[in-house]
């Protein structure tokens, strides 16, 4: 940063580099006529008051929505730039979407009118911005979010099509800004709602480039060069290394339906997600309506989401997994979800003969 001579300066750059990245970006939104999407007709002016979004904090996942009409929501999301734990003794500069990596949760309603206030908080260093894939316009908002330090920045978009997308901060250089954490979901959901399920959680993949090697001690900057190189030094659910593991496991019991909405920020590698010792009753992939079942592993890309669904039938730890397996086991991408009930034997039965 030192060959900038000034903040001003700088600002300007990043402002002008923004404006130019978002005339090369699309939406990405697919029309689907059979499915409620955009091309079924216009969901009608938003009824009643405003309504104030929930957001909440991964692993957590706001409530339905429960609504059957559209709603003016308003979303308040504050970016900062923190200091905090990537792994047990080693520290990394976060630019986040609400304090968090992954940013916080989003969930509203297909046919919503979004009232987005993104602000920047004053100690930050760096503009920035946002892109919603949910955005039906070139930039998905990424040209009317930019957003200096100490300011803030109003939009807004109708949410037109059901499914669940990822959001990013799309300032130049962007693929910065994403490796440093600046990702995270919103869920549109269709006008019925989703299916009735008994727990619902929020798991983001995302890969970060550090100076020193995995688990060096100490503040470690940003490496410019192995994030050119593709080269990350972590693989991580949640935005640290044991965010999902030991005390911070999800936790449920045997019988419930769990739906992991599972998203990538990237901003370069494809996650083969996998739940150890579980089958995903259902996967909805890329776009959202339509779903495999009894899958094993499921691609996520950077910059996409995988929603999965399985009913746990027996007690115990499962273990969520990269299984691009050195990830997992020399990078950090480990999670857990702790089951409790009783045994059921007739599903496994451990060991029973011992041969040798």
């Amino acid at each position: 940063m030192s060959k900038f001579s000034s903040k001003n300066q700088f600002l300007m750059l990043a402002f002008g580099s923004c404006l130019l990245f978002a005339n090369f970006v699309e939406s990405g939104q697919q029309n689907q006529t059979d499915t409620g999407g955009s091309a079924a007709g216009d969901f009608g002016p938003p009824q009643g008051e405003p309504i104030q979004a929930i957001l909440t904090s991964a692993p957590e996942v706001p409530p339905p929505v429960n609504r059957d009409y559209p709603a003016k929501v308003i979303v308040d999301m504050e970016v900062r730039e923190l200091d905090m734990e990537i792994s047990e003794g080693v520290t990394y500069t976060f630019w986040t979407f609400g304090s968090t990596v992954p940013g916080s949760f989003i969930r509203i309603r297909q046919g919503d009118t979004v009232e987005f206030h993104l602000k920047n908080h004053p100690d930050s260093k760096m503009p920035h911005n946002i892109n919603l894939h949910a955005v039906t316009r070139p930039g998905g908002g990424a040209t009317s979010s930019f957003t200096a330090p100490g300011h803030e920045a109003v939009f807004s978009f109708k949410a037109l099509n059901q499914s669940l997308y990822v959001y990013h901060c799309a300032t130049a250089p962007v693929g910065m800004h994403v490796a440093n954490g600046m990702y995270g979901l919103i869920l549109v959901e269709p006008p019925g709602g989703l299916p009735p399920v008994d727990k619902e959680f929020y798991v983001m993949q995302g890969e970060f480039y550090t100076v020193g090697k995995y688990r060096e001690k100490g503040h470690q900057p940003f490496d410019m060069q192995k994030a050119i190189e593709e080269n990350a030094t972590y693989v991580l659910f949640n935005g640290s290394e044991g965010a999902l593991v030991g005390d911070k496991a999800v936790s449920t019991v045997v019988g419930d339906t769990i739906r992991l909405f599972v998203g990538n920020g990237g901003p370069y590698l494809v996650s083969s997600f996998h739940v150890i010792g579980e089958i995903f009753d259902k996967v909805y992939q890329e776009g959202g309506t339509y779903y495999q079942e009894n899958v094993q592993t499921t691609l996520v890309p950077a910059g996409g989401f995988a929603v999965t669904e399985f009913r746990v039938e027996v007690p115990g730890t499962l273990i969520i997994v990269d299984h691009s397996i050195f990830r997992a086991f020399n990078k950090g991408a480990l999670g857990m979800i702790k089951v409790d009930g009783p045994d059921n034997l007739a599903v496994y039965s451990g060991k029973e003969v011992d041969n040798v």
